[in-house]
């Protein structure tokens, strides 16, 4: 579905809801990061780019004194008073990440008036593509055209990244706002996680596209993984004298092999190797290398497989499902991309030769896992818009 006609669904279906059409609609998009895995607390790169999936924001002005926030996968609306302050929901209910963008707009001194809103989307849900990220910033660019209020990017992006520390009680880091802010059409976006500087990475070629398999597991983890393996990347940078391991060598790594624990040592080696290879990637896509860039993709899933142990049988099946199709059949790299255990991996592909892999990956991963994935494909898209103001 285009994003003309996500708007133009989304458009009827609060019309259907509130008896009125919307005044405004925002959309922002999801995301998918073609490589730079578990750098983000590490000071490192990310290479992420928008997907054309999107969540629209349709709002319209109300006569009552609530703001009613409802979601066309939700069956109750949410309810809150115009003029009182916020308070989060309990944890886990899907309001409360526009909410929190509500209540940045207000710290920001903002009037908001009382709002009819409904939010519907086609970023799938749970797969690692940030449907979070993608709520929060079409509700901030809503809240741009409802209040007159422009943001900065940058503060844009922050301020639904706070959204989703303070509101939803998740850490997340600063990718997935940022590229659902800034994407662009046929870019990638190269960030550098400690400046917040971004290069926009053209990806000019459209003989090539990006496939991505939602494994559509998501393995339940009881041990904290996350934050067990951002412990052990500040247990190696302490040890190597570094403030994060942006800073660490390869060669001081080596040279310190005998002396850390051999998981710490591994951690640190898929840090190191991911944060080079992440800016190495963008000037491969860039120049239209994509032998190399693919290369750089599966060394990528090599390192989380192996070192970072945050793969899964099911990714893993995936990967090795393209790399069987190969260079020949018209796949250029493939690695699980997200946090792992689960969800999706994301391929660079020939245009011409997608419907093919896309046949041989859905049949291949049923047979060895007895799971359907769901595939799509994407260009690199735009960033978040207003489509109705």
């Amino acid at each position: 579905m285009t994003l003309k006609e996500l708007a133009a669904q989304t458009a009827r279906e609060f019309e259907k809801t509130y008896g009125r059409p919307p005044q405004w609609l925002a959309a922002a998009p999801g995301r998918v990061n073609v490589i730079g895995e578990h750098t983000d607390y590490n000071d490192g790169f990310v290479l992420p780019m928008a997907i054309e999936r999107y969540t629209i924001a349709a709002a319209a002005p109300s006569s009552a004194s609530n703001h009613v926030l409802r979601s066309t996968t939700e069956a109750a609306p949410a309810q809150f008073n115009a003029h009182e302050p916020f308070r989060p929901g309990p944890k886990g209910a899907w309001y409360n990440y526009p909410l929190g963008v509500f209540a940045g707009f207000r710290e920001r001194g903002v009037k908001i008036p009382a709002l009819d809103v409904l939010v519907h989307s086609s970023v799938p849900l749970g797969g690692g593509l940030s449907s979070s990220a993608a709520l929060e910033v079409s509700t901030a660019t809503l809240l741009e055209a409802v209040t007159g209020l422009t943001l900065d990017p940058v503060e844009k992006a922050l301020l639904c990244q706070k959204a989703e520390h303070q509101y939803a009680g998740m850490p997340c880091g600063i990718m997935d706002q940022f590229i659902s802010v800034m994407g662009k059409q046929n870019h990638l976006l190269l960030l550098d996680c400690r400046s917040r500087q971004t290069q926009l990475v053209p990806m000019t070629d459209t003989a090539v596209s990006v496939l991505i398999a939602n494994t559509n597991v998501k393995h339940e983890l009881t041990g904290g993984e996350y934050a067990q393996r951002r412990a052990q990347c500040e247990e190696a940078a302490r040890f190597l004298g570094v403030k994060s391991l942006r800073d660490a060598t390869p060669q001081a790594l080596e040279a310190a092999e005998d002396k850390l624990n051999n998981v710490v040592y591994r951690r640190a080696r898929h840090v190191i190797g991911e944060i080079a290879r992440t800016p190495e990637a963008a000037r491969q896509i860039q120049a239209s290398a994509w032998q190399k860039a693919g290369e750089l993709m599966y060394a990528s899933h090599d390192s989380l497989r192996d070192d970072y142990e945050v793969s899964c049988p099911e990714l893993d099946a995936v990967v090795d499902i393209a790399k069987n199709i190969g260079w020949k059949g018209g796949v250029i790299g493939c690695r699980m991309t997200g946090g792992g255990f689960g969800g999706c991996a994301v391929a660079l592909v020939r245009t011409e030769s997608v419907e093919a892999i896309s046949k041989t990956i859905d049949i291949e991963y049923k047979k060895r896992t007895g799971i359907k994935a769901s595939i799509f494909v994407s260009r690199p898209a735009d960033g978040a818009t207003l489509v109705k103001a």
